[in-house]
Order: C-alpha cells, then structure tokens, then sequence
C-alpha cells in the first residue's frame, strides 16, 4: 500500500484526540468512519466559493452543476455504474422509503416482496410499509441463530412467481455476515423479480460492482467510508427512467435527476466524492476504479490479521460471547460481542470512560437480529476496524474487555 497506517492516520485530525488519559481508539465505524481532512476542506470549499443552486446562468452555478456531475462519476467509480445511475439523497433510509413507494405503485395485492431478518429496518420498513398501502405480502428470510447468517433453504422456498422484489443486505451491519447478493440476484430475476441491495455496510469494506451482483437498485452511505452523512443509491438507467417517481412537475424528467427531490445537499455530495478520491488515493493503478480495486484489496490484507487478533483475543475471555460468523468466513472486519451480566450499554460506557474506546452498543437499527438473538433487552456491543486501525488499539480493546468485573 502506498500509505503505512502512520500516514493515514495522519490525514484524520479526529485521531488527535485523547480520552481517559489515551489516544481516542475509534471502533464505531460501522455506526460512521471518523473523516479526513480533505474531505473537509472539500465541504469547506464548496460552502466558501462555489455555493448556489444548479442549472442558472452564472459561474457558481456552473460549478455547482460541474461538481455534481464530477461527483456522480467518482460514485460510478465506487460502485461498477454509469453516472447516469447515480443517484444522490439524504440518507440511505429516505432514499430506500422514496424507492418503495415509488416500485410501489406497480405492486398490489397479488404481489410479495421478500426481505430478511438479518437486514437494518431500513431494508425492511420502507417495504413492510407497503403492506398497508398497497396490499402486497411480505414474506421474511429467517436468519441462523447458531451461525448468523441467513437460512438459504428458506429463501429459495420464499421466492416464488407472485414475488416482486427481493430486498437483501450485502452485509449485515450488527454481525459482519456478507450475504452472495449473486445468488440472490439468481432466483430474484428467475421469476421477474427486482432486487434491491442494502450496501451500508458492505461498502466500506469491499468494492461494490453492481454488474457483477447483477442487482437493480443498490444504496450506500459515504459516511461509513470517511465521508460525509448522506446517502447514495445506484439505479439501473432504464429503471430509473421508467419508473413513476413521485416528482414536482418543473423538476427535471431526465435520469438521474428525476429520482432526486428538491435541493440537493451539494457540500455533502463535494465531501462525498473527495472521500472516494481518498480511498483511490491508498491504492494503485491507472484508472480511479483500478486505484479503488487496489486500495480495498491492500486493507483487506493489512486489516485481516487485525481483525483475527481482535476476535480471537475476545473469544478467549470466558465471559464474553461473540456472534456472527467467525474470521475464517467471509465477512467483514466488525465483531458483535456480549459480556456477561453487562448490558451493551454499561460495556461501551465502561470503555470509553476507562480507556478511550469508542464502541457503539444496542441492535443498531437491526432489531430483528437483537431479538432472535435474545437479546433484545441487553444489546450488543460492537467493534469494527477501519483503514486508522491500529495493532495497540485492537490489543488495548481486548485488555480492557478482559478488566470488566
């Protein structure tokens, strides 16, 4: 890799940070990646001389149609599109909710959608909704409790001729599991289906290519992968054009800009695309998709072991339990752990106070996953390792788990 975990390290002022008496270790991640520098100067600089509305007749204006247009090719980029299938929103969440009801107004009452209990309720919520307003059936994908992962015998059977779409989680952002969004594509498009994919989590840690998951719609957040909070969602452009996309009459009817509503977040989108600049910039190649390929292949390599370490330390302690499938599957580097007779909650707090850590806790939006668990009350603790992740952190985490009493 181009750059030593020093030097990226280097690139995120947020690193400075010192907290009981220890340099901050950042292992919320998959809840949001701390940010670089440049990506806040990108913001800045978009808010200080280049800020106005697109589509008038002045410089700034200009800009600011050149800086989306430059953003949705980075984003084409990052996930295998075209920019004409990038489409920009708020989050993750409102853009999922605008896409169900947007497919939904071809669904009725003989139609079934499938989703999966190991998905965040984003995946889940926006279609369920559809239940009430359209009359579709939802049909549910057990999860595993014993391995977390999903039930594949189940899918299959779940997938019939009536199924309109199929929305799954390329990854799950509680467990770490990485589903084959392939297969899923399969049996989807097999009987007609559509398939959207969740790529929240997955896209921090492994490049998306939508042509290879041959999936439709697919959405992604900048702000789990050192960018900031927004959200991104690839569409395919024939889809995207037929569709019948709740819209105010003045605004555009071309692609991709029909998809978004009103006044886009352009600082974010800026930051955005800077982010993945970022990533381009800790790989190699000659292309900015061949630099991308380059960089998640190094952190794969260097994170890894890291990640082996960290949950091989855990597993050790006798009073900790860890969930999701182990480190020699495929998965991504986060690890869900309970400690026994602690809530996820006193855990997190004891580790930040104590030791500088910083862990997310409670079902992060994916309840279902809680509550098959048992654990719905208690919560779970989770880690996840990013490109700043350091050897001492993941050592230092591992010792001050072993010290809860």
């Amino acid at each position: 890799m181009s750059m030593s975990v020093e030097e990226i390290r280097a690139h995120f002022p947020a690193l400075q940070r010192e907290e009981a008496g220890y340099p901050v270790g950042y292992f919320d991640g998959p809840g949001g990646t701390q940010v670089p520098q440049r990506v806040v100067d990108k913001v800045s600089d978009y808010l200080l001389n280049h800020n106005a509305n697109r589509h008038w007749w002045y410089p700034t204006s200009f800009e600011s149609d050149e800086m989306v247009d430059m953003a949705r090719e980075a984003f084409a980029d990052f996930l295998g599109a075209t920019p004409r299938e990038i489409v920009f929103g708020t989050n993750m969440t409102t853009l999922t909710y605008h896409l169900s009801r947007t497919v939904g107004r071809e669904f009725g009452p003989n139609d079934e959608i499938v989703v999966t209990e190991l998905d965040h309720q984003a995946n889940v919520a926006p279609w369920r909704a559809l239940e009430t307003e359209r009359g579709v059936t939802l049909r549910t994908v057990p999860m595993n409790v014993e391995t977390g992962t999903l039930d594949w015998e189940a899918l299959e059977g779940l997938i019939s001729s009536r199924t309109a779409l199929v929305a799954v989680g390329a990854a799950s952002n509680a467990l770490g599991t990485i589903n084959d969004v392939r297969l899923v594509a399969k049996l989807a498009h097999d009987v007609g289906a559509l398939v959207f994919v969740d790529a929240v989590h997955f896209a921090a840690h492994q490049l998306v290519d939508v042509c290879e998951m041959e999936c439709d719609v697919l959405a992604c957040s900048p702000y789990k992968f050192y960018g900031p909070h927004l959200g991104v969602l690839f569409g395919r452009e024939d889809l995207l054009r037929e569709l019948d996309v709740p819209k105010v009459p003045p605004a555009p009817n071309v692609v991709p800009d029909r998809f978004e509503t009103g006044t886009l977040n352009h600082e974010g989108i800026a930051g955005a695309a800077e982010a993945v600049d970022f990533l381009a910039s800790l790989g190699s190649g000659v292309t900015r998709r061949e630099h991308l390929e380059s960089c998640f292949a190094e952190l794969r390599t260097r994170g890894n072991p890291l990640f082996k370490r960290l949950w091989d330390g855990l597993a050790a302690l006798p009073s900790v339990n860890l969930y999701g499938p182990p480190p020699t599957e495929l998965r991504t580097p986060t690890v869900a752990f309970t400690v026994e007779g602690k809530t996820a909650r006193d855990v997190a707090s004891y580790l930040a106070r104590e030791y500088g850590l910083f862990l997310s806790s409670g079902d992060f939006y994916a309840s279902t996953v809680t509550e098959r668990l048992g654990l719905a009350d208690e919560g779970l603790a989770r880690a996840g390792c990013a490109c700043y992740t350091t050897a001492e952190e993941v050592e230092r985490l591992i010792e001050s788990v072993a010290s809860i009493r």
